[in-house]
């Protein structure tokens, strides 16, 4: 079990050991010229030596996808109903949260470009908000290959993330970053207790392990996040524990209600 970010700033997170053996922020993404992902933005090219190049556009000189990676991109594994119940619950889940985890960026982006014309806050948010483009495009298509049922609180989600970012942005920069390491503590919790569901009795099939690595790796995405927050005085924020456990909850109230709706 990974432990939560400590409360109290001592040091920076005991996250980077994690994120950094899976980091995919190496260098900004690019974007394709057409398309857009549910969540409204561009959708990015694959980095080829990323689990998720596979649901992502290739550039023009990358590897073309392999024989195995296009049967677990287009085929739908046979699944029991106690294993549909759990694959269902995790795309639906994750599709959702990278829906809000854009929308809170772009609430925050809004601000600190905008209102508050921090550039180098702005700056910092937009490359992790460039970073969630990834996830939502390639869980659209996951969501689309295992034929799972969107949740039906796209709206409220939508407008919920983006008041909290907006908000979060306008009490100033340290509670903008306390709100990402919220939301990015809880993201990591899930991705791992999801991990651990797909590890027990699951066909075998491509798409189960390639799945598997897709959560590693934005599971580390996120924990990059989080590490980027603390050191960015997260935890100075004004109010930061009540702060910070009142988003947490809010996060943990939104998975669950997602699993079901």
């Amino acid at each position: 079990m990974l432990a939560r970010t400590p409360r109290t700033f001592v040091a920076r997170s005991a996250w980077p050991a994690l994120s950094r053996a899976h980091s995919s922020h190496a260098a900004p993404p690019s974007f394709a010229p057409t398309g857009t992902t549910s969540a409204d933005t561009e959708v990015p090219y694959g980095d080829p030596t990323l689990a998720s190049s596979a649901y992502l556009p290739r550039q023009a000189g990358d590897p073309p996808h392999t024989a195995e990676q296009i049967r677990a991109v287009s085929e739908l594994p046979d699944l029991t109903p106690r294993q549909r119940k759990i694959i269902d619950e995790i795309i639906r889940v994750d599709q959702a949260g990278e829906l809000g985890a854009n929308y809170i960026y772009y609430g925050q982006q809004a601000v600190m470009s905008n209102l508050r014309r921090d550039k180098r806050v702005a700056e910092l948010v937009q490359a992790m908000w460039d970073g969630e483009k990834k996830h939502i495009a390639a869980f659209d298509k996951l969501i689309t290959q295992y034929e799972v049922r969107p949740t039906a609180l796209y709206p409220l989600w939508k407008a919920m993330a983006f008041g909290l970012g907006a908000g979060t942005a306008l009490m100033g920069k340290r509670a903008a970053m306390a709100c990402t390491e919220a939301v990015e503590t809880v993201i990591g919790e899930h991705y791992n207790e999801q991990l651990e569901l797909l590890k027990k009795d699951m066909p075998d099939h491509p798409a189960i392990p390639l799945l598997e690595k897709i959560l590693v790796e934005f599971r580390d995405d996120e924990l990059e996040h989080l590490d980027t927050a603390v050191a960015n005085e997260s935890q100075q924020a004004p109010a930061y524990s009540l702060l910070s456990a009142v988003i947490a909850g809010g996060c943990r109230w939104a998975i669950a209600a997602t699993s079901k709706v």
